[in-house]
Parts: structure tokens; C-alpha cells; sequence
């Protein structure tokens, strides 16, 4: 299984920048069956309730995104004076000893045990390094903490919304979820974005019900497969959860004939992970779960998920879901179709 089996051409043009507005508005392209030459629909997001109903279950993942992107500077007396660095921070990931790992440009301007200063009192020390990232200990913990990050810091746009725009205040509201709780990831579990008060509505009346689980998804989501056999790709890990409350929902629905599908890879990749012994429990930990073609699905029964970059893992799952051939004729169709691609970009609904 190569790297270039999972590569197609993205015009330019179609990478989103900003969202549809209001969030629902957004197209969504229905893939019904897995088989080649099965029917594809075109709509909307607000078709979700038809083609859902009483007796189906929507898995959303409830993690929030923290304004992980802080811009500061690092002040030094030497001999010639007070000089100064600026200094750049993307936060990754909360470490054991309740410090931050991140990506810290230029690292090399820092020595350990020396002060980074942001907007809003924010003070992080430089309390190691490893594998090219800093380990920062920040002044303040708790909702202190959070009140300083949300006043300093920028949302972590991915890197091809980043390389053509600086985020900015509007990002703190489109890029998180309507069912932000848990505070702790980098990256926006995104198929999640196009939900609001109009879409809720319509699945409530159509009887859809809701399991909420937690996955903080991390930048890690963003890194490119470097090998060409995927099969030796090493897979981030990310911290999740599925509560015993949220298994006992799913297996419910299971029992009772109803389809499980999963909002977002990252959805997906979890309740996978709670549900390798052939049963969904309840789960806690961190999961660097690989889905590729040939994986056993047990849980999902479709997904709801963006439109995803060339050669990505994410591209691996959908086929490992749908079938590389479909998924290289319903990637076709969207680009004909001008569909707006990746984090801000339009929806699917894929249903093998």
C-alpha cells in the first residue's frame, strides 16, 4: 500500500479560508454505499436530518481548542544593555509535571530557566527541551491560566489556512464547535463546525440522538507521511475518553439496530479505540490508533467528515471506511463540483 495511492490534485481555489455562514449552510455531499458507481447525493448540511433518523446516533467529540499561537518576546542584560527576542509559542500538548510542550521558534534563542513574557500577564520559563520542542512552565494554572491564553493567544489555524492569512479575533468563534467543554486541544475536531441552532433543531425533530466523547485532538494531526509504504507510519498519540455513560448509549443503539456514525475523524478514530475487543467500553488514555484500508471497523457505521488533504491519514481512514475506489470517484466528483475542501471547507456523509 504506497503514499501516492492516497495523492489527487486540489485546485488551489478550493481550500476554504473562512467558513460558510451560518455554519449549516454549508454543501454536503452524501456518498450512499461503498461500491463503485453507487449513488452520490448533492445538498447541504441541513440535510443531515434526512438522511438520518429515530433510532440513529451521532458520536460528537466535545473537546475545546485553546488559542494555542502566542507571540512574545524574551528580554536579556548583557553587556551591552537590555536586548530582546521575539519569540513564537504553539502549544501542543499539557506535560505530567503540569508544564506545556510546544514549538518554539527560534529555540535556540532561549536558554533554559529564562522567560518568555505574552500580552495579559502571561509568563512562560523555558524548563527544557527535547526533539527540537521546549518544555514551558507558565506563571499561572486554573482559570487564571485560561482568562490570560484567551486575551494573548491566536487560534492554531492549520498550516494551509495559516499560509494564507494570520488568524484573527473572528477564529475564536469559527474555529470552535457549538459543543466545546473540555479544554485541551490545538486543532478543531471540524466536521463539528458546521453544526448550530438550525441544524440541532432539524435532528431533534427527525429523532436523532446525540453521545458526546472527548479527544483533544493535537497538531500532530497535521504532520505529512514521510514513508511510502503507510503500513510502517507511526501514528501520533492523542488523549481521549469515552465515559461508561457514552459505551452504554452506543451499545444500546447497536443492540437496538441503529447506526452509529461517528462526527469527525477524530470521533471515529476514539470510539475505534474503545472498541477494539469487539464491543465499545469505556475508555481512558491515549490513542495513537492507525486506520487504513483493511482495518475492522466494529463500531462506526459511516461518518460525517470534511474534505481531506492529499496523502493524509485522514484520506487512509475514509478509505479504509468506503474503499480506495470510491473514495477516488467521490473526491472526483467534489472537485467537479467546486466543494470546498479541508477544516473551513464543506461536509460529507459517507454511509458504506
Amino acid at each position: 500500500m504506497h503514499l501516492s495511492d492516497f495523492d489527487f490534485h486540489l485546485p488551489e481555489g478550493l481550500i476554504a479560508t473562512r467558513p460558510a455562514r451560518p455554519r449549516s449552510s454549508a454543501r454536503m455531499l452524501v456518498a450512499e454505499g461503498s461500491a463503485p458507481g453507487a449513488p452520490l447525493h448533492d445538498g447541504g448540511v441541513l440535510d443531515l436530518a434526512r438522511w438520518l433518523g429515530a433510532g440513529d446516533r451521532l458520536v460528537i467529540n466535545n473537546t475545546k481548542v485553546i488559542p494555542a499561537r502566542l507571540f512574545g518576546r524574551r528580554e536579556r542584560q548583557g553587556a551591552q544593555g537590555l536586548t530582546s527576542a521575539q519569540i513564537e509559542v504553539t502549544l501542543l500538548s499539557p506535560t505530567a509535571s503540569g508544564g506545556w510542550s510546544a514549538l518554539i521558534k527560534p529555540l535556540k534563542k532561549l536558554r533554559d530557566g529564562e522567560d518568555i513574557l505574552f500580552d495579559a500577564g502571561l509568563t512562560a520559563t523555558l524548563t527544557g527541551r527535547s526533539d527540537g520542542q521546549g518544555e514551558l512552565m507558565f506563571n499561572l494554572e486554573g482559570e487564571a491560566f485560561e482568562e490570560a491564553l484567551n486575551a494573548a493567544g491566536a487560534m492554531p489555524l492549520p498550516p494551509y489556512i495559516a499560509a494564507k492569512r494570520a488568524a484573527d479575533a473572528q477564529d475564536k468563534e469559527d474555529y470552535q464547535t457549538v459543543f466545546a467543554r473540555q479544554t485541551g486541544a490545538v486543532a478543531a475536531p471540524t466536521a463539528s463546525l458546521h453544526f448550530d441552532a438550525a441544524l440541532l433543531e432539524a435532528l431533534k425533530a427527525a429523532g436523532v440522538a446525540f453521545t458526546f466523547v472527548t479527544l483533544h485532538v493535537g497538531a500532530g494531526t497535521f504532520l505529512p507521511v514521510k514513508v511510502e509504504d503507510v503500513t510502517t507510519h507511526k501514528m501520533h498519540a492523542e488523549w481521549g475518553e469515552v465515559t461508561e455513560a457514552a459505551a452504554a448509549e452506543i451499545r444500546a443503539t447497536k443492540a437496538a439496530g441503529g447506526r452509529v456514525i461517528p462526527v469527525g475523524t477524530t470521533a471515529l478514530r476514539l470510539i475505534e479505540t474503545a472498541g477494539r475487543g469487539g464491543e465499545i467500553c469505556a475508555w481512558e488514555g491515549e490513542t495513537d490508533i492507525f486506520i487504513y484500508p483493511g482495518f475492522p471497523f466494529q463500531v462506526a457505521d459511516g461518518l460525517m467528515t470534511n474534505f481531506h488533504l492529499p496523502k493524509s491519514t485522514l484520506m487512509m481512514l475514509i478509505s479504509a471506511l468506503m474503499g480506495q475506489a470510491r473514495v477516488r470517484e467521490i473526491y472526483e466528483h467534489a472537485i467537479k463540483s467546486e466543494y470546498r475542501f479541508f477544516s473551513y471547507g464543506d461536509s460529507s456523509l459517507l454511509l458504506p
